[in-house]
């Protein structure tokens, strides 16, 4: 059974209960063929004290309908390909990577964190894409052989063709390209994000839940371009797409925490709210001692519910939506 209530209300919040009336879903589907349903709204405290109450009134149910609440799995197993982009800071902050004190010094083991943070969360989404085939950029470094300095290069030195094969293909090409670049600056975030926005936007155009976009931002934390990066995530959170930062290194990271926006609404310069909260922050210090799927778990844990809430607040089903199976 479906309980209703009714109540006078008041702005204050102080609203005066009219009734209640009780019905089930087969009930109320009769609305659903254009024939309005009538129930008797009675206050159950009058009805005890009044013997000659009946009601305090009628309400008439004109319309009825069912909505489907699809899951992240409904979407995935529904035809949804997951695009994962990797975006990693050369900026100088990071120190010389041939030096042990550099967040780019690869260790003897073979490691440094921003190898652990790419192989972490890359090793969950993967199984997620088909192709497995991740576009991979670098940001903040001067690349030959003109030694400009570059906001989106791609880590295989290949513009026309970004794509690495695999999490190891991205691990192979930023072992390789790391001696060959000069790190840096300054530290801007917004050309990666709305690099990978073009996509999400190019996808979003077709109007179905076919393709969403995950961009994983590695970086120490200090950020040049806050309003641009401001007013990117704004553009990005009216598209399919997600925005995962790991901060690396015993950095200040309060701008990270800030285009987080779980404390409140992110908001552009010019006072322009997110559509949706997409951006998730976390510091890898908190993990350093953790299973690597530790990080993966916490990095993640956002992306089903923002996959979710963008496809619901555009109104459209998987692809090829789950069968209703009759009980």
């Amino acid at each position: 059974p479906l309980q209703v209530q009714c109540a006078d209300h008041d702005n204050d919040g102080s609203h005066d209960l009219i009734g209640t009336f009780e019905t089930h879903l087969a009930e109320l589907q009769r609305a659903a063929d254009g024939s309005p349903v009538e129930f008797e709204c009675v206050h159950p405290e009058k009805k005890q004290k009044k013997k000659s109450y009946k009601n305090s009134g009628i309400i008439r149910v004109k319309s009825f309908k069912i909505e489907t609440e699809y899951s992240f799995l409904d979407y995935i197993m529904g035809g949804c390909q997951i695009n994962f982009t990797v975006g990693v800071d050369f900026t100088g902050s990071n120190g010389d990577p041939r030096s042990p004190d550099s967040l780019h010094y690869i260790s003897p083991d073979g490691t440094n964190e921003y190898l652990i943070a790419i192989w972490s969360v890359g090793s969950v989404v993967q199984d997620y894409d088909t192709d497995k085939l991740f576009p991979a950029f670098g940001f903040g470094a001067q690349v030959p052989p003109s030694w400009q300095v570059s906001h989106e290069f791609a880590l295989n030195f290949n513009p026309s063709n970004p794509y690495c094969q695999g999490i190891q293909g991205i691990v192979d090409a930023y072992r390789q390209i790391l001696p060959q670049l000069r790190l840096y600056g300054p530290t801007n975030f917004s050309p990666i994000i709305n690099h990978v926005a073009r996509f999400a936007a190019h996808s979003a155009q077709q109007g179905t839940a076919s393709q969403y976009f995950i961009l994983l931002i590695i970086t120490d934390g200090e950020i040049t371009d806050l309003d641009q990066t401001r007013q990117a995530i704004v553009d990005a959170s009216k598209l399919p797409m997600s925005i995962i930062i790991v901060g690396v290194g015993e950095a200040d990271f309060g701008a990270m925490e800030f285009l987080d926006g779980d404390n409140g609404v992110l908001k552009s310069l010019t006072g322009e709210s997110a559509a949706r909260d997409i951006v998730q922050f976390v510091p890898f210090r908190q993990f350093k001692n953790a299973p690597r799927e530790a990080l993966s778990q916490v990095v993640l844990a956002e992306v089903p519910k923002q996959l979710v809430s963008y496809y619901k607040w555009q109104g459209w089903p998987p692809v090829k939506p789950p069968e209703v199976k009759s009980v």
